[in-house]
């Protein structure tokens, strides 16, 4: 192994290798690449990458499509030698040879490699957690394009190579890594490795569809080059400033439209497409005017996506048009205001596409990675920039079995137990990192390996909850550490109280049946009576009266100094139901919302939702209050708000009106504004659950001229 690090390096025998992947370099950054292909090629000429592909051809590939994809001399030389540090001892002859930079991005590509085996065996409810996995474990991102870069070789090189393992890098491509791509708007990569593993899974399909499409991707490429030409010179006569760009639809694309969609291939019209992008809304539709003048309009293919945007607030004008050569081209016109909303506001095409939720801090550091991609030309420190640039919010650690877990940045094994099962993190006793045993303050890092070795029986230390000492660092740990205790004292209540309530019976040689004197005591349950014994909310002589069955005015007024039971099933919160509780008027829970309480000062627990902003608030100053709660069996009504945005229009209050009537939905309150043609409404109604809200929302959203309707 030693011997690799003092070799010498013999000169690069052609410059066939380098061009391909130090096009667009000069001077020393051309060099810097040299260099790191005359180092690589006598380590690699011998070895084989686990795919069977040898491992100095796919450095040449990954290097090329860094250098397609316009990553810098650093990038690309740390492309080439991503295979190294399994040669070496450690990273500091790279460091030394190259620099630091270079050296620390091999290393995180190595780092990212060992991802495979987790990826692979990961469940398909996984993908999510682990494209948030692959962003959130690296240092830079240009690690993540020298990744996806390399996941284009391998694909290629299975197109050519019979493999059984093509079909599991085809799925996984699909799953975590084309989504990546997508995510960072690097198109070029994202067309390929979609329409690659296409290829390896569905080999007849794709060969069918290309087919269809009766020309290949450099031809559709010529020909949405010679139509932006022509459209930009029709604009250019008639005087609307416009900058016209296009792209060909890949294979891949065209299948999940057409199965998606369930249509035939002519119904797809954006095979070839051309988008224009102007400075203000008036110019989108004098652009609309010129293409429409300059091709044939299809018909029912036109959509005003400015007057009426979509629900996540995109804009932009969509036609499609017979174009050149009696071929179906699909245009989009929009400002550049929409189009930075599109492709980084709350509009990104990736959310849209993939249809997932996300926090809003995950898409705004996705946002920030994408201009920063699209900006390198102009960042004048865009290497030390992109370090700046990580998911650094959340660590990724894997169970023995290969499942991905998240977790706040600094969590413990403790942590990371509570996080699989609480009954799992009350019996923590130690834990194994990547196969060492650690201490249960350890933090963990991202991409580590964790078993947790428990006891039979038991529960959480008192120790645990000392944030000095530093054991369980997530809120949620510490609320189920509380949790626990809580319930011991509980239990020991309950038992104390037991004892004074079974001893007053033997007293009074009485064959009273425990339920029946909980309730005589306005108690629902036994237990809720030992508790209140206990406590002394229920002294020794209205026991005495309740045994004995005497003095029933005295028990009459007993009954109603007692606290009542609330209604069963309701809401149960710490597992009890005898709790005084509240719905909170912040965000106004319904079933089945998650909720968690929150013990307040002198009026019960105020149940919020779990995605409450004020419950966020109240946790980061008092972690130590919020509390576990559920919904129960039982029937009721929950007061919620509804806030509608719509086009200003006679009568629309009274359509809103019937339509909640429809759903037998009575409305308490309303309050409107009025502002720029539009109307901002807001309606406090009763309703028994989640779904006959969900009614109402859909039925108010199909009324004519309603742009968005959510909760208040």
């Amino acid at each position: 192994m030693r011997s690799a690090n003092l070799r010498v390096v013999q000169p690069l025998d052609s410059a066939a290798a380098l061009d391909p992947v130090a096009g667009g370099l000069v001077g020393e950054e051309r060099a810097l690449v040299q260099r790191a292909l005359e180092y690589a090629e006598p380590l690699y000429r011998a070895e084989k990458l686990s795919t069977g592909e040898s491992t100095w051809d796919h450095a040449l590939g990954l290097g090329a499509n860094l250098a397609a994809i316009g990553v810098d001399a650093t990038g690309r030389a740390a492309g080439i030698l991503f295979a190294a540090p399994k040669h070496l001892e450690d990273v500091a002859p790279l460091a030394e040879r190259f620099g630091k930079p270079v050296a620390e991005l091999a290393q995180g590509v190595e780092k990212l490699y060992q991802l495979r085996v987790a990826t692979r065996a990961s469940p398909e409810a996984q993908n999510e957690v682990l494209r948030k996995m692959v962003l959130g474990m690296v240092e830079d991102v240009r690690v993540v394009l020298i990744r996806l870069a390399s996941r284009t070789q391998s694909l290629r090189f299975f197109t050519k190579t019979a493999s059984p393992d093509r079909e599991g890098y085809a799925r996984e491509t699909l799953d975590i890594y084309a989504p990546l791509a997508n995510r960072l708007g690097v198109w070029q990569l994202k067309w390929e490795l979609e329409d690659l593993s296409f290829r390896l899974l569905e080999p007849e399909l794709y060969k069918r569809i290309a087919s269809m499409l009766d020309e290949k991707r450099m031809e559709r490429e010529r020909y949405i080059a010679e139509a932006i030409q022509i459209l930009s010179s029709e604009l250019k006569k008639l005087a609307v400033v416009g900058e016209v760009t296009g792209r060909p639809k890949h294979i891949y694309s065209i299948w999940n439209k057409m199965r998606k969609k369930a249509v035939d291939f002519s119904e797809v019209y954006d095979v070839r497409a051309l988008r224009v992008i102007v400075p203000e809304v008036k110019d989108c539709y004098a652009a609309l005017g010129v293409v429409h003048n300059l091709w044939h309009p299809i018909p029912r293919e036109f959509d005003d996506y400015i007057s009426r945007p979509k629900d996540n607030l995109y804009q932009s004008l969509h036609t499609a048009v017979i174009g050149p050569g009696g071929k179906t081209l699909e245009v989009q016109i929009r400002t550049e205001a929409m189009h930075r909303q599109a492709e980084y506001g709350v509009a990104a095409h990736w959310q849209y596409k993939e249809k997932i939720k996300s926090t809003k801090a995950f898409e705004e550091k996705i946002a920030y990675l994408r201009e920063l991609l699209a900006w390198r030309d102009e960042v004048a420190d865009w290497q030390s920039t992109t370090r700046q640039a990580r998911l650094d919010d959340t660590v990724y650690v894997l169970t023995p079995q290969g499942k991905v877990v998240d977790l706040p940045v600094g969590s413990t094994p403790i942590d990371f137990a509570y996080a699989l099962h609480t009954d799992l993190g009350h019996r923590c006793r130690g834990a194994r990192v990547d196969g060492q045993i650690v201490t249960l303050d350890t933090p963990l890092a991202s991409g580590q390996r964790v078993e947790i070795i428990s006891a039979k029986t038991g529960g959480p230390s008192r120790d645990w909850l000392n944030l000095e000492r530093g054991f369980a660092k997530s809120p949620r740990s510490r609320a189920k550490i509380r949790q626990w205790f809580n319930a011991q004292d509980a239990l020991k209540t309950v038992a104390a109280g037991r004892a004074i309530v079974e001893k007053e019976l033997r007293r009074a040689k009485a064959t009273t049946n425990l339920d029946a004197l909980a309730g005589k005591l306005g108690f629902g349950k036994p237990d809720e009576l030992f508790a209140a014994v206990a406590k002394d909310e229920i002294n020794l002589r209205q026991l005495q009266t309740a045994v004995r069955g005497k003095e029933e005015a005295r028990q009459e007024k007993i009954e109603k100094k007692t606290k009542p039971a609330p209604k069963k099933g309701v809401l149960t919160v710490g597992g009890l139901q005898s709790l005084m509780t509240q719905l909170a008027r912040c965000c106004k829970p319904v079933p089945p919302d998650p909720i968690r309480g929150f013990v307040t000062r002198g009026k019960g627990v105020s149940v919020h939702r779990e995605d409450c902003a004020s419950l966020k608030r109240l946790a980061e100053r008092q972690p130590e209050r919020l509390i576990d709660a559920e919904w129960g069996k039982g029937e009721g009504s929950y007061t919620v708000e509804m806030a509608v945005t719509a086009a200003d229009r006679r009568g629309l209050l009274r359509d809103i009106g019937d339509a909640l009537s429809r759903e037998k939905i009575n409305v308490t309150a309303v309050r409107t504004q009025s502002r720029d043609e539009l109307a901002f409404m807001r309606f406090t109604f009763d309703v028994a659950n989640l779904a006959q809200l969900k009614r109402a929302f859909a039925l108010v959203r199909e009324l004519k001229g309603v742009i968005r309707v959510g909760r208040g």
